[in-house]
């Protein structure tokens, strides 16, 4: 049984790695998506979304880093693959379910699901210009706007060389509106002969649970669950051994934030740091109550003085703010 954490492009970037790994249950997780269009890429366009290249293609916590892909020439996609192989990739992984409109109008992501024998070119030419050793993945969702395709497209993937497939289970419309059709992770699975991981809809616990039963497979890919709550693979790996599952209380919670506050202060500008914070507080209010009453202070906020106090970091004095303006209400 295997638990990755799922590449969710401006969001898990290597700050939200380290600190999601960190907090346990995660098996590997995967890089923001590389887009590959007509180019050998330099390192650095590697190297900016997968830092960890430098470090064994591991987050600070140990867990394995995979690279991946996007695009839709075969050839291209395969230089890019080796070469990013000596950067120290220690597997490649194809994006193929990116719903994202701007993406897929590039012919990018979910909307390759229209041509399986392009998928199939796409990985056995990857396959073939990587290092037999290095194994080649995908990701994929059921289908464009159609879960007819899903088998097809899926076959394509394995008989291309796949050693492994990620299914979202929605189509490209569907986005990420529920419910996720498990069931067509089940059918497959049973069409494959590779190991195949459930993606979509695993919010808590008792969502693994439920995927499992329908889907038949204990290996999941999560998303938004984990990053909205840090501890649900660590549950899910608990739960699955048989011990008791502890989840994590807000104090750890917010800990983890302030932390995470303090790697993107280090990493952005002052102009950027204030809203990866909130993008990630705002996906916590899902699960921490205590969340919301953060993130109604900080929401507006733009001033990173002003966050370091919110967030217990300097006392309100030393930022040099007049009151008068209202700021000690929204502090209240």
């Amino acid at each position: 049984m295997q638990i990755a954490l799922a590449p969710m492009e401006g969001l898990v970037d290597d700050i939200l790695r380290e600190l999601l790994t960190e907090v346990g249950g995660v098996d590997w997780c995967v890089s923001e998506f590389i887009r590959v269009c007509d180019r050998l890429l330099p390192a650095n366009a590697f190297t900016k979304l997968a830092p960890e290249l430098a470090r064994g293609s591991r987050t600070a916590a140990g867990t394995p880093l995979r690279l991946q892909l996007l695009g839709s020439d075969p050839a291209c996609l395969a230089d890019n693959a080796a070469f990013a192989c000596t950067l120290g990739a220690p597997v490649i992984d194809l994006n193929f379910g990116c719903p994202a409109k701007t993406v897929n109008k590039s012919r990018g992501g979910a909307v390759l699901l229209k041509e399986p024998e392009l998928l199939n070119r796409i990985v056995e030419s990857v396959r073939q210009a990587v290092p037999a050793h290095i194994p080649v993945t995908a990701k994929m969702r059921l289908g464009y706007d159609s879960p007819n395709a899903a088998l097809a497209c899926a076959e394509a993937l394995a008989d291309g060389g796949a050693a492994q497939l990620v299914v979202h289970a929605r189509t490209k419309v569907e986005g990420y509106k529920p419910p996720a059709h498990w069931e067509w992770v089940a059918r497959v699975a049973e069409r494959v002969q590779v190991p195949v991981l459930a993606n979509g809809e695993i919010w808590t616990l008792e969502d693994y649970q439920r995927c499992r039963s329908v889907s038949g497979q204990a290996s999941v890919m999560l998303g938004r669950g984990l990053v909205s709550r840090p501890d649900l693979a660590r549950q899910i790996a608990a739960a699955t051994r048989g011990e008791a599952v502890q989840p994590l209380a807000w104090p750890a919670i917010l800990e983890l934030l302030r932390r995470f506050w303090l790697l993107a202060r280090r990493k952005l500008a002052p102009r950027y740091a204030p809203g990866r914070l909130k993008q990630w507080l705002g996906m916590l209010t899902r699960s921490y109550p205590e969340a919301e009453l953060l993130f109604a202070q900080i929401r507006r906020e733009s001033s990173c003085a002003l966050i370091d106090v919110l967030l217990g970091f300097a006392p309100l004095d030393a930022v040099g703010i007049d009151l008068d303006q209202g700021v000690e209400s929204r502090l209240a």
